[in-house]
């Protein structure tokens, strides 16, 4: 892989550590800013609807800039919202910085992702992608943690401005890393925005990116609530929240880098084995969280399953959306921030349930199933013709 893609997964890494890092801060900012947990875990909500709305907005809007320009200004841009949440004593001010962050976040992603398509063979996206979303997963093992360990002890707005110095190693990365020149097809001499935005109208296009929102969904509203499962639940200390986002963000990174050498020939075979069981895990894990050592276990093979789901959906959604290449990304992008929407604010309305804290858990298991009966259609439509220039991986 072209060193310039290892370059773009240390800024995915400082972005990925902001986007997950809430996890193991959403009781303490809560308690710092007088509301409650539900509320405090929809700034995951507000930094996933500014990824949504920004991926298409920032793509369609850096499309004809230089590639260096565009990422580098989203990675600044990032930094400064952070270093703004750092300081704000308002929920409100601290949720606008989230939305602004995201959309920087989007823009950086929905690039990033067109430009690593282009660094690889066609048949390579796969692999290119498991690269660029490494960063995401490293970030889980080791920033998401640090974040969390760091918030224990010097409070939750050190964690804020941890991220905004990450950026500047990241924006070094994109300066020396990412030529300055413009993307290879380009609204001169590729398809109009207007023809991109059509692929949207392909109902294979739009199924599997359905599909993987809704596997996302059930990643996040569980991740999301992960910290009160380990202290309340199983009854653990706080530092056991770093060790289970630890081991969450372990899986993870194997589940990417076993899927990114599968998805661009087999993907059918990621989705076909690993669904069903991430459909077992989340309720498995419901009923066994108030043991420990199945916890920990749990999140560790949770993490896998959803990882390696969600990083094939994103290389098929890419496949699928062969006749846009600048909004490409940006298709993958708002499909797991809609997921990333969603899964929170479902999982925050089981808190005050009967279910507790383990609502979110029980919540995500339903979102898998009804992915699975989305990924039924969708295997559905794929044994039908592809149309003209388009091409598909080997289900």
């Amino acid at each position: 892989m072209p060193l310039p893609l290892y370059l773009l997964a240390l800024a995915v890494f400082a972005m990925g550590t902001s986007e997950f890092m809430l996890a193991g801060l959403v009781p303490d900012i809560a308690s710092g800013l007088g509301v409650t947990v539900g509320t405090a875990g929809l700034l995951t909500s507000a930094f996933a609807v500014g990824m949504v709305v920004g991926a298409p907005l920032m793509a369609g809007l850096a499309r004809a800039w230089p590639r260096r320009t565009a990422l580098l200004g989203f990675v600044l841009v990032f930094a400064a919202a952070h270093a703004v949440g750092a300081t704000t004593t308002s929920f409100s001010v601290l949720l606008a910085t989230r939305v602004v962050a995201a959309l920087a976040n989007a823009g950086f992603l929905a690039v990033a992702l067109t430009t690593a398509a282009t660094m690889v063979p066609p048949d390579r996206k796969g692999r290119a992608l498991a690269v660029l979303l490494s960063g995401t997963t490293v970030a889980t093992i080791a920033g998401v943690p640090a974040g969390a360990v760091l918030g224990t002890m010097l409070g939750w707005r050190a964690t804020f401005w941890a991220v905004a110095a990450l950026c500047l190693p990241a924006a070094l990365g994109v300066l020396r890393g990412v030529p300055a020149r413009p993307l290879p097809v380009g609204p001169v001499d590729g398809p109009p925005l207007r023809g991109e935005l059509a692929r949207l109208r392909s109902p294979r296009l739009v199924l599997v990116m359905l599909v993987g929102a809704l596997v996302n969904a059930a990643t996040f509203a569980s991740f999301t609530f992960l910290a009160p499962v380990v202290t309340d639940t199983a009854g653990l200390g706080k530092l056991w929240v770093p060790v289970a986002l630890v081991l969450f963000g372990t899986g993870s990174f194997v589940g990417v880098t076993v899927a990114g050498r599968l998805s661009d020939q087999r993907p059918g075979l990621v989705v076909a084995a690993g669904g069903p069981l991430l459909l077992i895990g989340w309720p498995a894990l419901a009923v066994l969280a108030d043991r420990p050592v199945a916890l920990l276990v749990l999140v560790f093979t949770q993490g896998a399953l959803s990882f390696a789901l969600g990083s094939t959906l994103i290389t098929r959604v890419l496949y699928e959306a062969a006749g846009a290449p600048t909004m490409a990304g940006s298709y993958a992008t708002a499909a797991l921030n809609v997921g990333a929407t969603m899964g929170p604010l479902l999982a925050a309305t089981t808190l005050g349930t009967r279910a507790g804290s383990l609502g979110p858990l029980w919540t995500s298991g339903l979102l898998v199933a009804l992915a699975l009966l989305g990924a039924g259609a969708e295997r559905a439509l794929t044994r039908l013709p592809c149309p003209s220039g388009t091409r598909r991986p080997t289900p």
